[in-house]
């Protein structure tokens, strides 16, 4: 004890209260002054907040307003604080920043707790207020010093000076950011429940506002457990304050979230379609697409497009297993702390391409009975019985070191329905497959390759591929043009021609290596026979053909202008042959494929337009339309009873027209043709051309995929029927051109003309229908 008189005591307490009045005093005039004077002059203008342009990113839409991509470094939906839902912009203020209305930038209410949570050094609580928040997400770091503190609260103060209240909120409520890439609520709402922030539950908002403290710590898809804590403290927070009654609040507690499990990925594989309608944007608009909220909508279709995507991956495995099984992907060791091991798998795993279905695993146990598997997750398959079908050769013990399965092997493996998992493999075989609209030429599906996570290179408009057989109906509407019709007799004989390699003649063959004598050009086509096609290409002269391959839009320099033309020995991509199919689809007309309809700017104001006909007109005509309607019944008969005959039989229409198309050597096949309104081309082959193997067709590789398609788009669409035009009569029970009826000389091609001694020519009936042909007696192929 103080051995000073009391009166003393009390005067040295008031001293010293004075002075650490005084010391406040003149900490506070200096703490202003240094605001004022120092600080103050030093902060940024606001333009960027006053002004504000989010950064929304470039989205691609199909046509009936799918979203198929996103390109931005920011995942943006900007929502006007007019249109934000009442209760989500409540949760926000229940509990960030209350008193958001009440206070002029900084909650001095909030200080004196903020204060002493921090006194320990380490500013774990900041109190700030939603204004000091978008002040410091415009313009400040995150670093928690004392100086970056006061600039926040200065700015804040400079923020509620030019703007109003609910501006600010609009600020804060889309620039925020809230993991997953995304920012802002309208956004955040898309990506962690797949659906618009109107309509979100009281749940689903308590979730979403709980995400601004710590996006990363509370983040639902990555982790649920603490998203949900701490939605709890939100419900909790927005009982409290009134905003939600306690049957509210108990409704909300129980509800089960569901979380998309897509995140940002799409509904609809549409990848190729993105990347060109990316390129287009930029292309326009330059960087600044990606940010100022770019929208584009192409002609695509989603269910069209999605069937497309379904028929090319299920036929490019199918062709890939019938050719069996190539190995592990790779190799690791497993060390044998646990630890170490997973680290190994991770950095294995990690390293493998991603392919939608085709899940990379690393092998932990492998016999001929059953195969353990770890997936990247963590998670852990058993293959068993029909799942290791494909790998049957590679399970054995007398299998090479390559081919091998054993632990330490880096597979592939599949869900197979019900029956669990199956060990499979990524395709090395590339794919292509585009339909249109025969009438307007706008893409309805697109499909660029297998995987565009494998290869970039979009086959349908950059692979310029030898069409073999599928050149043949180009051909012989030539033919048709010069009077040739389906009737018309071809002999198929072997033929031998000056111009062969090593001064040998050139001896062209059927695919099947046998000749049938005098055959019909409806005949021909429908077999796809090649000697008898060379022939027709000499009775019209090559010059005249290469002339015409033209009109359908084919690049007549990428062809030979020689014999070989009528075997496809030049190179076209899937996107001409879609064109020029078309013009046998829509009676006579050229359309050019198309598949940017608008490009807009974020408030929906149309940029660029399509300005498309949905008619052709007589600008476009090519081709009589007595031709395309000739041609329309051969490639008919293909599709009925030809090398594409599986297309009626599985499909079950009568309109169905196309042909298919195989390389020498199978080095490609393709299908093209046309149904109920849509022309559709299927391409496969291997980037590094080689033999896809030596019982492979079009039939066989690029058919399959055509019919999974149409059968999907099909449903539903009305029979195509076509009248017979004025101008073709039938001439020997089949269609001819009115003006060839009596030429004899169009009747044969390379037929000895005593071997039709005594046939009297058949008299033209105008407008009946031709007789039916018969069926081979067995399938063809090419």
């Amino acid at each position: 004890m103080s051995n000073l008189p009391s009166w003393l005591n009390r005067r040295n307490a008031a001293i010293a209260a004075i002075a650490t009045l005084g010391a406040s005093v003149l900490a506070a005039l200096l703490l202003l002054a240094y605001l004022f004077l120092i600080v103050r002059p030093r902060l940024p203008e606001l333009d960027a907040v006053i002004d504000y342009k989010p950064k929304i990113p470039l989205r691609v839409y199909t046509a009936d307003k799918v979203l198929i991509g996103e390109f931005g470094e920011e995942h943006r939906d900007f929502v006007p604080v007019a249109q934000m839902p009442d209760m989500m912009k409540k949760a926000v203020l229940a509990i960030e920043d209350t008193r958001f209305y009440e206070h002029g930038g900084v909650d001095w209410l909030r200080v004196p707790g903020s204060v002493k949570a921090n006194l320990s050094g380490s500013f774990r609580q900041g109190g700030s207020t939603i204004s000091m928040q978008v002040a410091r997400n415009f313009y400040l770091t995150r670093e928690k010093v004392i100086s970056r503190k006061l600039n926040e609260v200065m700015l804040a103060y400079k923020i509620e000076d030019a703007l109003t209240k609910d501006q600010i909120l609009e600020l804060y409520m889309n620039q925020i950011y809230l993991g997953q890439r995304t920012f802002g609520f309208g956004a955040a709402a898309q990506t962690y429940f797949d659906k618009p922030l109107k309509d979100l539950s009281v749940a689903e908002i308590a979730m979403l506002a709980g995400l601004p403290k710590n996006p990363a710590r509370h983040n639902p898809i990555t982790n649920f457990k603490r998203a949900t804590l701490r939605q709890q403290v939100v419900l909790r927070r927005l009982l409290d304050v009134g905003y939600i009654t306690e049957a509210q609040y108990r409704k909300a507690r129980a509800e089960k979230l569901r979380i998309s499990s897509k995140g940002q990925d799409f509904a609809t594989h549409a990848e190729y379609v993105a990347e060109l309608a990316r390129q287009a944007a930029v292309a326009e608009y330059q960087e600044a697409a990606y940010t100022r909220g770019i929208v584009v909508r192409t002609t695509i279709l989603s269910a069209d497009q999605e069937a497309a995507y379904q028929a090319v991956r299920r036929n490019v495995i199918a062709y890939d297993q019938r050719h069996g099984y190539r190995g592990p992907e790779a190799f690791v060791a497993l060390p044998d702390d646990e630890a170490e091991r997973e680290e190994e798998i991770d950095r294995a795993l990690s390293a493998q391409i991603t392919s939608d279905g085709l899940v990379a695993a690393v092998v932990l146990s492998a016999s001929p009975r059953a195969v353990r598997a770890e997936m990247a997750d963590g998670t852990e398959v058993t293959i068993t019985g029909d799942g290791l079908k494909l790998a049957t050769a590679a399970l054995s013990a007398k299998a090479k070191e390559s081919l091998r399965i054993r632990p330490g092997a880096v597979i592939r493996v599949t869900r197979a329905g019900k029956k669990g998992w199956a060990i499979t493999q990524v395709p090395k075989v590339a794919a292509a497959f585009a339909s249109i609209d025969p009438a307007t030429g706008a893409y309805r599906a697109m499909v660029g390759g297998f995987d565009y996570n494998v290869q970039k290179l979009n086959h349908v408009t950059q692979a310029w591929r030898q069409p073999g057989s599928a050149i043949k109906p180009f051909v012989y509407a030539a033919a048709v043009e010069k009077g040739y019709g389906p009737a018309t007799l071809i002999d198929d004989v072997p033929l031998e021609l000056p111009g062969g390699a090593n001064g040998e003649p050139w001896r062209p063959q059927n695919d099947d290596f046998v000749f049938d004598g005098p055959i019909s050009m409806r005949i021909s086509l429908a077999k796809s026979k090649n000697v008898p096609s060379v022939r027709i290409l000499r009775a019209i002269t090559v010059p005249y053909a290469h002339e015409f391959l033209g009109r359908f839009g084919l690049d007549r320099s990428k062809h030979p202008a020689n014999l070989t033309m009528a075997l496809g020995t030049g190179a076209v991509t899937p996107a001409q042959m879609a064109s020029a199919y078309a013009v046998f689809a829509n009676g006579g007309y050229r359309v050019q494929p198309w598949l940017i309809a608008s490009i807009e700017d974020a408030d929906g104001k149309v940029l660029r337009a399509a300005q498309r006909p949905a008619q052709p007109d007589d600008s476009a005509r090519v081709l009589d339309p007595r031709n395309a309607f000739i041609m329309d019944s051969m490639l008919h008969e293909v599709a009925r009873t030809g090398t594409g005959a599986a297309a009626v039989q599985r499909i079950g229409r009568p309109d169905i027209a196309g042909k298919t198309g195989t390389t020498s050597d199978a080095f490609d096949g393709w299908f093209g043709g046309y149904g109920g309104g849509i022309v559709a081309v299927a391409w496969m082959g291997y980037d590094e051309p080689k033999s896809l193997g030596g019982r492979e067709f079009g039939s066989t590789l690029a058919l399959p995929i055509w019919i999974d398609y149409m059968r999907s788009a099909l449903a539903g669409r009305p029979i195509v029927e076509r009248p017979v035009p004025e101008g073709v009569v039938q001439v020997n029970d089949d269609w001819m051109l009115e003006e060839y009826a009596n030429d004899p000389a169009v009747r044969t091609i390379d037929i000895d003309p005593a071997a039709l001694e005594g046939v009297e020519p058949a008299e033209p009936v105008e407008g009946a229908e031709p007789a039916p042909l018969e069926a081979p007696p067995s399938p063809y192929v090419n």
